[in-house]
């Protein structure tokens, strides 16, 4: 167990805190929740940066940091979903969810195939994820009222959202030769 590791475990277990602080019936207890998963969002990218430049990448490590990622951003969405109710940000929670389990299954495919460098994590990918981060960070710290802040998160998901689609056919596309490979090829 290294720092970069306990990092990614840190962030796992600051999930349930920011449903808990999300869910407290007091006026600040959005932004008490927003800054839980901001400092959670800001472990994801310390531990890789700390792995890489300390070379203490472990399989542990490569295993949970993903697992970390999705998780919370999983959990954020569902809470939204519930509190904002409504399709501008339903429609973007349920592509960006989908989208990660295509890609998963994709990526432990790949590996099986020995072939996950086609799809390792692509720039894209990371713009994605600065989006979708900034809006959840948005969008958990404010009620679920039409105001310019909770617009912009909106916005911001759903541009996200269509990050998240062009990367999953990037994916696929640079996967699609795997694909397609017949039992009288292999």
């Amino acid at each position: 167990m290294n720092i970069p590791n306990l990092l990614t475990v840190l962030r796992v277990l600051l999930i349930p805190v920011f449903i808990l602080l999300f869910y407290l019936p007091f006026s600040w207890s959005y932004w008490a929740a927003s800054a839980v998963f901001s400092i959670a969002a800001a472990t994801d990218w310390l531990d890789g940066y700390l792995a890489r430049r300390w070379e203490q990448s472990t399989p542990f490590g490569a295993f949970l940091d993903p697992v970390a990622d999705k998780l919370m951003v999983a959990v954020a969405l569902v809470l939204l979903v519930d509190e904002h109710s409504n399709l501008w940000l339903t429609l973007p929670a349920a592509i960006i969810i989908g989208r990660e389990i295509v890609v998963s299954a994709l990526r432990e495919w790949m590996a099986e195939l020995g072939a996950r460098a086609h799809v390792a994590v692509s720039n894209l990918a990371k713009w994605k994820t600065a989006a979708q981060m900034v809006a959840l960070v948005i969008l958990l710290a404010n009620p679920p009222t039409f105001t310019a802040w909770v617009v912009f998160g909106y916005a911001l998901l759903i541009i996200a959202a269509v990050l998240t689609l062009w990367s999953m056919v990037q994916y696929l596309l640079a996967a699609w030769p795997h694909l397609r490979i017949t039992t009288e090829e292999k």
